[in-house]
């Protein structure tokens, strides 16, 4: 981005805000950083460049990171724990998918890995099989105790009145507490 370094805000693209966005909330280096669809309107090569970077940098800060993204590929990729949603303005936590896959994590690599595929199809089996409202959810989780001023009412930012399928790479605060999901 060097090449826009003297242009004014309304002079850039819409990437170019969102690349500054990120890259500004990530120079105050945050013990958790929550992104909403940090990467949308990206292209595909810069999303992708984007994802590697946020993979090393997490890497380099181990802080937590807590995406919403409706991508898929995304979510296995950059996750350590994947938190579906149900359907609807009353929305649930429908299923928690665990992510075991080695870091640091390459994309090239992976698209051929079968517990990738694995958990890629696990994720697409939820969105158009099991997407209906699920009342129980057991999943071990690790509770870190944040700000009470940055958490908010449990399950508030996961509402998302006429959205589908939402996936959220992290879960939300229950009292005190928020479960972690670190892109380590």
């Amino acid at each position: 981005m060097d090449h826009a370094m003297h242009k004014r805000p309304n002079e850039i693209s819409g990437g170019m805000k969102q690349r500054v966005g990120i890259a500004r909330a990530l120079s105050m280096q945050p013990d958790v950083l929550l992104m909403d669809e940090p990467f949308g309107a990206l292209d595909a090569l810069t999303r992708a460049h984007m994802q590697d970077s946020l993979m090393e940098i997490q890497n380099e800060l181990n802080n937590t990171v807590i995406m919403i993204t409706h991508d898929v590929d995304e979510a296995v990729l950059l996750s350590d724990r994947i938190v579906m949603m149900t359907n609807g303005p009353s929305a649930t936590i429908g299923e928690i998918l665990p992510i075991n896959l080695e870091r640091p994590r390459h994309r090239l690599s992976l698209a051929e890995d079968e517990e990738y595929n694995h958990l890629r199809s696990e994720v697409l089996k939820f969105l158009y099989e099991k997407q209906r409202k699920v009342d129980h959810v057991s999943t071990p989780t690790t509770p870190v105790t944040i700000n009470k001023e940055a958490q908010q009412k449990p399950n508030e930012s996961l509402r998302d009145e006429g959205n589908k399928e939402k996936i959220i790479a992290a879960q939300a605060a229950e009292e005190d507490t928020v479960n972690k999901t670190e892109c380590e």
